[in-house]
């Protein structure tokens, strides 16, 4: 029988516990910037999306020529109303020499942790080098994966934060205390993004907002906005981006999806693999403006599942599934069903 490896929510969150978010965190880094840097050696298309007025699902997939991987996602900015998650995700990899399947796994943590470390490689390019004090506006899901790897990666202990939901706040403080980071709970926007070194905007509403008007934004500053993901969804108020140097995952898909769906369509952007290679700069003063206009993109979800699989292989996190028909004789597929159950 052919066998995949399956990496269930349990198993998941046991790695987790086991390795712990932050190794997890600056593992995931190694993975990305790495396949990011063989850039070239990807199929590249923006995802596919199905949009309705309770939300989107999508698929998001790519290959290298020797595993293909591909990620189903939902965001549903209701959800949470409703007791359900706003964003919940399973990914494949598969073996392009065959076609068949080797590793599931439950990917709503996988993609919290390496949306996150994503966003702390980026910062590490864009972000001044001296940075203190990180910013957080909104407070849902992705808080404190995204505070524990700015930590992790550029070594940001002082955390401010503000949310419209005072109890999203307080989970945030509750959660993260803990670890060690100072959390200070901000009454505004100005007053959380006060002496900020970098400012990360993940509000959920599918709309456009100005979370962040241009007066608001001091020199240095290092935007990490991972909120806007979908057409019809902004987070920053154009201007900013008109005063900044703005570095994407992969233009064609955030053109449609990204903050710079606000923008003429010749508006210049750098892909954040430009930066790592070398070829574009990334922060060139003290006093520039930096975003990283982050949508997710499937590479990210491939360096995420590889890393993943890397990490469990061998142990008794991975089970196995039999997901694909493998009869004995490749042509009798009806022979299956007279096998006994």
């Amino acid at each position: 029988m052919t066998v995949t490896q399956l990496l269930d929510v349990d198993n998941m969150a046991r790695w987790i516990q086991r390795d712990g978010v932050e190794n997890i965190l600056a593992g995931l880094s190694r993975y990305l910037e790495s396949d990011l840097r063989r850039w070239q050696d990807f199929e590249k298309i923006p995802r596919l999306a199905s949009h309705t007025d309770f939300g989107v699902i999508e698929l998001m997939p790519t290959s290298d020529a020797e595993l293909f991987s591909v990620k189903y996602v939902n965001g549903h900015p209701l959800n949470p109303a409703r007791g359900l998650q706003t964003v919940t995700a399973f990914g494949v990899l598969a073996d392009v020499d065959n076609g068949y399947p080797v590793f599931v796994a439950e990917m709503s943590l996988l993609t919290a942790l390496r949306t996150a470390a994503l966003s702390a490689l980026a910062a590490r390019e864009l972000a001044q080098p001296d940075a203190q004090v990180h910013a957080l506006i909104g407070a849902g899901s992705q808080a404190e994966f995204q505070a524990l790897a700015f930590r992790t990666v550029l070594g940001l202990e002082q955390l401010r934060v503000f949310d419209i939901d005072s109890l999203a706040v307080e989970k945030v403080r509750r959660n993260l205390e803990p670890l060690g980071m100072h959390v200070h709970i901000a009454e505004s926007v100005d007053e959380a993004i006060d002496g900020t070194d970098v400012v990360t905007t993940c509000i959920a509403d599918k709309s456009h907002l100005s979370v962040l008007t241009a007066d608001q934004v001091r020199p240095g500053t290092h935007l990490n906005a991972i909120g806007g993901d979908c057409p019809g969804k902004t987070e920053l108020d154009p201007q900013i981006l008109e005063d900044a140097r703005v570095v994407v995952e992969f233009e064609p898909q955030t053109r449609i999806e990204g903050e710079i769906q606000q923008m003429p369509r010749d508006f210049p952007v750098t892909e954040l693999w430009e930066v790592l290679e070398g070829t574009a700069p990334g922060r060139v003063s003290a006093h520039e403006v930096t975003v990283f206009d982050s949508v997710g993109f499937a590479i990210a979800d491939f360096s995420a599942l590889r890393f993943a699989r890397d990490a469990t292989e061998g142990t008794d996190l991975q089970t196995w599934i039999g997901l694909v028909a493998d009869p004995d004789d490749p042509k009798d597929l009806f022979s299956l069903l007279s096998q006994p159950s």
